[in-house]
């Protein structure tokens, strides 16, 4: 074989003149080039076929697609949280709100395993199939994540601090706000531990078929509604008491049509025609709540990223903070959280720093995949060089995300829980929505771009966030004063 010398924009390349293929179309003797073309002609990219012979995809629809089909799923999945959160309080409580979209979950499952069988694929019914399925699982994921948090707290039914005698003869203080956070901390442990699945289910997509990948996500549901319909008398069940969310839209609406005063749409500042036509069904009581709540394979790497944060989950909740606290260091909760915008912030410069290497390396430079004597190779570099992005990620959602449902909770009146569950949740939905506006920056040669924008935008949400919320960060100072934790 010829030396291949780089460029830097990479050609197919043969030992000699003979019949081949880029990506699915068929090339004659006459199309390969020859030694006076390679010499005079402009070198061009050809188009590179990421699902052949690389990572499977039954569909083919490129890289773009989806990106651009993860993170409309990411935001359905988060903007139905209000719907979710609407029902449960409204109409038929957490509990029965949780088992239902556990169902509304199963049948997009159904459905996304069914037309991930060969016959549906050969059908070309995949890709509608998992438009479907995407929707379905999404409205389905709504429902169940503004709900399961708050109910995970609610089960915590003591409200005062009391005396304990351990095993050992000590005696401690069993703190409610502290054993709350331990609860957010086993749950999100637990939701990690679940989320390690896509380390059997890649594999079996790549060396088996998607429909079975699919059907084992299916068969687990069957075991987790079993679970909770078995421990329905045994959980602690609120009745709903009204949709929060619905009379919060109505008192802001009255508010902006009242000289944008919250004052102005309490009932007793109010008229009675004005009762009467903007539908008052809250007290004043209801309005206060608000002002005095503190409102404020690749795809395996992945899982680095569910592996960190099952093992510094437990780390950060009962070694760490506690050693911080009795050492005179109280990590406040806004704090936390902005450390943990930092930490994201410093994950992407990471990957921007090494995507800038392998778009340095060869045998592929920028396009880091092309196609050499009918094979696709990637640029040689060690896939474990991600591993520290993925690391730094899962501690910045130790140290945000698990703090941001934690403070979500604990600040928010009981009437507003799953309300402010759901607009803490739906953040991500706009996340996801703003990862739209970069899907061109989704491809070579562009990722060192997206991946230093992405820096820079969490690196300036920490700041804004430290600026605004920072005279809010009130709870640390009484986490302060408590050393021991049951």
């Amino acid at each position: 074989m010829s030396d291949v010398i780089p460029q830097e924009e990479n050609v197919p390349v043969i030992d000699e003149p003979t019949n081949f293929t880029d990506n699915n179309t068929k090339l004659d003797v006459k199309d390969v080039s020859t030694t006076e073309e390679l010499n005079k002609l402009r070198k061009v990219a050809g188009r590179v076929p990421i699902e052949q012979n690389g990572q499977p995809g039954a569909i083919g629809a490129g890289q773009q697609v989806a990106t651009a089909l993860t993170l409309f799923f990411q935001f359905f999945c988060f903007i139905t949280s209000i719907f979710g959160a609407i029902l449960a309080d409204q109409y038929i409580g957490r509990y029965n709100t949780i088992v239902l979209f556990c169902g509304v979950y199963m049948v997009g499952l159904v459905i996304l395993t069914l037309t991930a069988i060969p016959a549906a694929i050969a059908a070309n019914a995949s890709f509608p199939g998992l438009i479907i399925a995407m929707v379905i699982i999404g409205l389905g994921t709504g429902g169940i994540k503004c709900n399961v948090s708050p109910m995970a707290g609610e089960q915590n039914t003591c409200s005062k601090p009391y005396v304990k005698i351990l095993k050992s003869g000590e005696k401690v203080v069993v703190d409610p706000e502290l054993t709350t956070q331990s609860i957010f901390h086993w749950f999100y442990l637990a939701i990690n531990i679940g989320g390690l699945s896509p380390i059997i289910t890649t594999n079996i997509e790549k060396y088996h078929s998607f429909w079975l990948a699919y059907l084992i996500p299916l068969l687990m549901f069957f075991f987790a509604i079993s679970v909770l319909l078995a421990g329905k008398n045994k959980l602690i069940k609120k009745p709903p008491n009204g949709s929060v969310l619905l009379n919060c839209f109505r008192v802001i609406r009255v508010a902006i049509s009242h000289d944008r005063s919250l004052e102005n749409a309490k009932p007793s500042n109010m008229t009675a025609d004005d009762k009467v036509k903007k539908r008052v069904t809250w007290d004043d009581d209801f309005v206060d709540q608000p002002l005095q709540c503190k409102l404020v394979p690749n795809d395996i790497m992945n899982n680095l990223d569910t592996i960190v944060l099952i093992i510094f989950t437990p780390l950060t909740n009962y070694v760490l903070y506690p050693l911080l606290l009795r050492c005179g260091i109280s990590l406040r909760p806004i704090t936390k959280i902005f450390i943990g915008f930092i930490l994201a912030s410093l994950a992407m410069i990471y990957a921007a720093v090494l995507q800038y290497f392998i778009y340095h390396t060869s045998p592929c430079y920028s396009q880091t995949l092309c196609l050499i004597n009918d094979v696709n190779t990637p640029n040689n570099i060690n896939v474990w060089w991600q591993s520290p992005a993925y690391v730094l990620v899962g501690l910045s959602e130790v140290l945000a995300v698990i703090t941001g449902i934690n403070y979500a909770y604990s600040n928010a009146p009981e009437a507003l829980r799953s309300s402010v569950t759901a607009i803490f949740l739906s953040t991500n939905a706009f996340g996801s929505l703003l990862g739209l506006m970069f899907i061109p920056l989704t491809k070579d040669p562009y990722l060192v771009y997206l991946y230093i924008i992405l820096s820079i935008l969490a690196f300036i949400t920490g700041l804004l966030l430290l600026y605004f919320l920072g005279g809010h960060d009130d709870m640390g100072e009484a986490e302060n004063q408590k050393v021991d934790k049951i």
